[in-house]
This record gives C-alpha cells, sequence and structure tokens, in this order.
C-alpha cells in the first residue's frame, strides 16, 4: 500500500525574504525568540562581534616591488607597490635643514613631496553596484583619501628610507687633512641628498561585500612589509641615480609598529508607534547587506607592537547614537583584531 508524502506548506528560501524586506530579516536574527534561548546571530551566522577570517598572501606580483592579496569573507583586494625616482633637482624648495628639524617642527617629508601615492580601483563586477563605464565612484575617491591620510597622519613609513644620499670623495690631500679640519670644518665633504624614492600603492578590488577599508588598509600594510627596494645610488661621473640588480642588496623598510583598522557598524530596531525602542547592536567587521540596513559607524586604529595599546585613528560616520560605551567597545575588539592580524603577518 503506498504512502502519501504530506505537502510541505508555501515557504522561499532565506535570500528571498533578505531581499524582499531586508531590515525585518536581519532584525529577526538578531533578536530571537525567547523561548530558543539562542545568542543573537547575523544574516551571514557570525556572532555581531565576531569578525571574518583575513586571508593574506604576499609576493603575488612579480613586476612590482611589493605586493599583497588580502581576502577576507568575500571581500578581496590585490594591492602592489611600485617605486619611481625623484630626483632632489626637480623638487622645488626643498631644503634639507627642514628635514634634520623635523623632530622638533613636525615637518612631514613624505607628505609634503607628495612620496606616498595611494589609489584605489573598484573593478567592474566586484558588486552589482558597479557597472561598465561608469566614472570613478565616490568610494573609491574617498577610500583613496582615507588611506593618504592615515598613512601620513601615523607616519607608517619612516622618510630616511625614501632618500638617496651621495656624500663626495674626500680630495683633499691626506697630509693636510686634520689641520683642514681643524681650520675650516667646511672644507669636509658634506652628503646631500640626491632623490627620492616615490611609491604609488595601487589597490584593486576583486570583490567586494563590504568593510572595503579595513580590507584596503590591511593590504596597504602587507604590502609595504614585502617591499624590496634595490640599492640607488648617485653616479658622479653620469651625473644620475643608478640601482643596483644585486637582490642580496636591497633593503626592506623599516615601518613604524603595526596599525590595524577595525570597523563596526551601528544597527538600530526601527521606530514603532512614535516610540523610539532602545534595542541595538554593534556589527563589527560588516558584510554589504549589514552596510545597506546601517546609518552609523565608526572605525578604529590601534596598535600594540610596543607592549600597549595606541589608538593611531578614530573615524566615525553618520548619527549621534553611538557614544563612549560603543567607542570603548569597538576599541576593545580592535585589540582582538590586532593580535588576529599580527599572528597572521608573521606567518
Amino acid at each position: 500500500m503506498a504512502t502519501s508524502t504530506p505537502q510541505s506548506a508555501l515557504s522561499f528560501p532565506r535570500e528571498t525574504f533578505a531581499r524582499l524586506s531586508p531590515h525585518p530579516y536581519l532584525l529577526a536574527n538578531l533578536q530571537p525568540s525567547i523561548t530558543a534561548n539562542t545568542p543573537p546571530t547575523r544574516a551571514n551566522g557570525r556572532l555581531p562581534n565576531q569578525f571574518r577570517t583575513p586571508h593574506i598572501n604576499n609576493g603575488s606580483l612579480t613586476h612590482a616591488e611589493g605586493s599583497a592579496v588580502v581576502r577576507i569573507g568575500d571581500t578581496t583586494v590585490v594591492c602592489g607597490v611600485r617605486g619611481e625616482i625623484l630626483a632632489a633637482k626637480d623638487v622645488g624648495g626643498y631644503r634639507l635643514d627642514k628635514v634634520k628639524a623635523s623632530e622638533k617642527t613636525g615637518y612631514n617629508e613624505a607628505k609634503e613631496l607628495d612620496l606616498l601615492v595611494p589609489n584605489i580601483e573598484l573593478q567592474t563586477g566586484c558588486s552589482p553596484s558597479f557597472l561598465p563605464g561608469q566614472p570613478p565612484s565616490t568610494l573609491a575617491q574617498s577610500l583613496s583619501t582615507r588611506i593618504y591620510t592615515l598613512l601620513h597622519e601615523s607616519r607608517f613609513v619612516d622618510g630616511e628610507d625614501l632618500r638617496i644620499w651621495y656624500t663626495p670623495p674626500d680630495m683633499r690631500d691626506t697630509d693636510r687633512m686634520q689641520e683642514a679640519d681643524e681650520e675650516d670644518e667646511t672644507q669636509v665633504p658634506q652628503a646631500e641628498v640626491k632623490a627620492f624614492w616615490t611609491l604609488y600603492i595601487d589597490m584593486l578590488f576583486i570583490s567586494l561585500d563590504g568593510n572595503a577599508f579595513d580590507a584596503a588598509w590591511a593590504a596597504v600594510v602587507s604590502a609595504l612589509r614585502d617591499v624590496r627596494l634595490p640599492k640607488a645610488y648617485w653616479d658622479a661621473d653620469r651625473e644620475m641615480i643608478l640601482c643596483d640588480d644585486a637582490i642580496s642588496s636591497s633593503k626592506r623598510l623599516n615601518l613604524r609598529g603595526l596599525p590595524v583598522a577595525t570597523t563596526a557598524l551601528l544597527f538600530r530596531e526601527k521606530e514603532l508607534g512614535g516610540v523610539r525602542e532602545k534595542k541595538q547592536w554593534l556589527l563589527v567587521d560588516p558584510d554589504a547587506f549589514e552596510e545597506g540596513l546601517c546609518d552609523e559607524g565608526v572605525t578604529v586604529v590601534v596598535d600594540k607592537s610596543e607592549g600597549k595599546t595606541q589608538l593611531m585613528g578614530i573615524t566615525k560616520n553618520g548619527g549621534t547614537v553611538i557614544d563612549q560605551k560603543e567607542i570603548r567597545e569597538v576599541l576593545q575588539l580592535g585589540e582582538e583584531r590586532w593580535n588576529t592580524m599580527n599572528q597572521i603577518l608573521k606567518t
């Protein structure tokens, strides 16, 4: 005797509910029923304070001085650092005394001479929002500006690594060197800066699923840690800068610390009946679906390379709901994120 299978109730996939009613869909995940006794879970299955696991691969681009590929969830960005030489004679108003007094005056040579040039491009098809034939998006321009600002405010790259020095040979008589030094120190050959390294930091988003700034900054940090600049020197006979092809003579950059960015958005329950509900959740490392439902967020940049937490910067956008309590919570999450990124970059 054949048994009939009961027909299942009419239902839709989870993706359909997310497209039809995105805000109620995320809200239903974050506030499950009391009888379920389950913690708040986001639509992507993560807890509100749970990050996506980052994956970093260095040295993928053979034509660049340094490169990195960073994947955080479905967000993937490729970063390549290309070095070019800028002759000091082509820099108008360059003065070496400003460099020597930079620690006292706060003179930032890399910023004043534009020696660090970041650029971000969002590849066509990396997200449904970017179609062929469109001009550079506002997102790409704002990300480039934020990366540029953070690079110079943190002084992540030591300006000394970007200078190419030359010391003229001492042509004085050997027997009279000591006497000349005592009589007139101006006769001693003085080292001078002949050129600078200009680093072009180009980033290309292959896929974009939220939290673009954290991924882009991680790619910049990882690529700069991978940079090896060839030995550059001034050839007095040819009156030009030459580079040594030997890899053994190349050098890495002396980077200052390890700044790590952490972004969190605030998701709020909508007003019901004219009464503002106070239920809200901080969603760290948001994806594209969550970014479309949140109007307020905060990004912190921390560095723990010296043993203590240093706050390198805070960027806040949106409304006025996020207060000191939420910022402290994001700061704690930033410390956890720094520990994770530090272990990944070491390995």
